[in-house]
């Protein structure tokens, strides 16, 4: 998929979210003071665009700052704010590149079940193959067998191997096996899918950190990237998914899936602004080619339908 056929999709799927942003702003402005009734309208929209209380004010206080009292069109404040979007998500906006000097370059995916977890997994192995990378996957969520069968059915798109083990298999033997082989196959990057079953928090955090001790018995800089990946319809609950997940491992970036037809795109502002996690990448739908490098200044403009 050429980059532009990638944006018309990402703003087609973000349409939602525009038009929840750009209904408030246009009737609020339609030639009109930027005043204090005015501002209040427009944070008020942003929040409700799920943009979040914080990112809102700052907004606003911009606003306030260079364009107060000013005769202002709709148009104009779509395009400010666009700009005042990418600026907070230009520092978050990092690809993904495995380490050569690592291999195998492990990245740990973590995500409750539902996320599209799995399916990001399929999407990167199948990215880094057509980079000419060699791709191992390791299908650690033993307790879902449609997560396994998954997974296969990716590796055999993408043309990775998939270790795997029979049903509520220790998830951490699993990645060992997955390490020693990786190196053995001398496979560039090893992707290791993990359990996202939040409802027993605790079992959870020891499986997860069981899995690293033992990753790290073979490799002790690894995992080298450890990812959360989330799903973009669920707004806010993204900020409690993120802080969950951060107190079980060192999060060091974030993959959003399910942008085509959410209507709370808004919530990627939100995220970046407050965790300044990178966000490596963005997903607009089931094909390997709707995963694309996060851009910040057409996801802005997407967000706010310029």
């Amino acid at each position: 998929m050429a980059f532009s056929d990638f944006f018309s999709k990402l703003k087609t799927g973000l349409s939602r979210s525009a038009e929840k942003l750009t209904t408030g702003i246009t009737a609020t402005f339609t030639k009109r003071k930027l005043d204090d009734e005015a501002l209040e309208e427009l944070e008020e929209t942003l929040i409700a665009a799920d943009l979040g209380p914080v990112v809102a004010a700052r907004v606003i206080a911009n606003f306030r700052r260079t364009r107060f009292g000013k005769e202002v069109t709709d148009a104009e404040i779509r395009e400010t704010l666009a700009a005042e979007i990418a600026g907070i998500l230009d520092p978050v906006a990092l690809p993904l590149v495995p380490d050569a000097a690592r291999k195998p370059f492990v990245i740990l995916m973590t995500g409750v079940n539902g996320a599209g977890k799995t399916t990001t997994i399929g999407k990167l192995a199948t990215l880094y193959r057509e980079q000419g990378l060699v791709p191992m996957l390791a299908a650690g969520d033993t307790f879902r067998a449609a997560a396994v069968e998954q997974l296969q059915v990716w590796g055999q798109r993408s043309g990775a191997v998939v270790i795997s083990a029979p049903a509520n298999s220790d998830a951490a033997s699993l990645a060992h096996e997955a390490m020693v082989k990786a190196t053995a196959a001398g496979a560039d990057v090893l992707l290791i899918d993990t359990a996202g079953r939040l409802h027993n928090k605790t079992v959870l955090m020891e499986e997860l950190r069981k899995i690293i001790r033992v990753i790290r018995k073979t490799d002790p800089t690894a995992p080298h990237a450890t990812l959360l990946t989330l799903d973009a319809t669920i707004g806010q609950n993204a900020i409690t998914q993120v802080k969950t997940f951060k107190e079980m491992v060192d999060l060091t970036g974030l993959i959003v899936t399910k942008l085509d037809g959410s209507a709370r795109g808004g919530i990627v502002v939100a995220l970046a602004d407050q965790f300044k996690l990178p966000v490596h990448a963005v997903g607009t739908g089931e094909q390997a080619a709707d995963l694309r490098a996060f851009d910040a200044g057409e996801f802005a403009r997407a967000l706010v339908g310029v």
